[in-house]
């Protein structure tokens, strides 16, 4: 009577875990989100039992207590059920809530860690979120306006923060975020990345800064704020030469990588 909670990473199958392909592969039941995860439910024995409990065409998102009790539900009916989340299960995607649900109804609870798409968006599109020239600090940030958030992030105490920051589930706030952060000190040039559906073919990369910001991208969407925003390290060397320019107190150069001034 285990249920157990596997990160199906940023959506591409080959950047599953082997722990992940082998829940998968012994997997009673899989409850799922999304049909973008289909891919990788498919890794799923044929006679597997699915839910898919998230937003999709012609289907309402199941209120998260329905998912909890669901879950409780088939842990009590099955021997092995795979509750599969985008990215990491613990990293803005409610794992922690239903993990919590699920022990109190005395269900156990394995966790499978996935990729985030904190970490792997940005890595897709070529941007080391930490680079010791540029930034040593990396802040993420769950930027989705949710009327059950303990409390609202601190802008303006991010802003003063400095480094890189990551923010997930921004895309409809991302004007107001924006804002804010100039509000609390950032510069208007600062650099912004926009990722929209990283690792998958549709992958599409915009870049701005916080007062010109990217256009729309179809969601999903990671947000990379600070220096590194503006570098993409997997470019041609030839392309990036023809960009190098300088990046708060660093040069990016083809060639050389990325040097502070002196």
């Amino acid at each position: 009577m285990t249920v157990t909670l596997v990160g199906a990473g940023p959506g591409d199958p080959a950047l599953l875990t082997g722990a992940a392909r082998d829940a998968l592969a012994r997997a009673d039941v899989v409850v799922y989100d999304r049909p973008s995860l289909d891919e990788v439910v498919a890794l799923a024995p044929a006679g597997a039992e699915l839910h898919r409990v998230g937003l999709a065409p012609g289907q309402r998102a199941l209120p998260q207590a329905e998912v909890n009790a669901l879950l409780v539900e088939l842990g009590r009916r099955h021997d092995a059920v795979v509750r599969l989340k985008s990215g990491d299960p613990f990293v803005a995607s409610r794992g922690g809530e239903e993990a919590s649900a699920l022990r109190e109804a005395g269900v156990a609870v394995r966790v499978v860690p996935g990729v985030s798409a904190a970490l792997a968006a940005p890595a897709s599109a070529g941007i080391p979120l930490m680079l010791r020239q540029l930034s040593v600090t990396l802040t993420v940030v769950d930027g989705n306006d949710d009327p059950e958030h303990g409390a609202p992030p601190d802008w303006q105490a991010l802003a003063r923060l400095g480094g890189t920051l990551v923010i997930l589930t921004g895309r409809g706030r991302i004007r107001r975020i924006a804002a804010k952060l100039m509000d609390g000190g950032l510069a208007p040039d600062t650099p912004i990345a926009a990722i929209s559906a990283a690792s998958r073919e549709a992958q599409q990369v915009l870049r701005g800064t916080l007062s010109a910001l990217p256009g729309p991208l179809p969601p999903p969407v990671t947000f990379v704020i600070g220096a590194v925003a503006a570098l993409d390290l997997t470019a041609p060397a030839d392309r990036s030469a023809d960009r190098s320019e300088p990046l708060g107190g660093a040069t990016a150069l083809a060639a050389g990588g990325v040097h502070a001034h002196p």
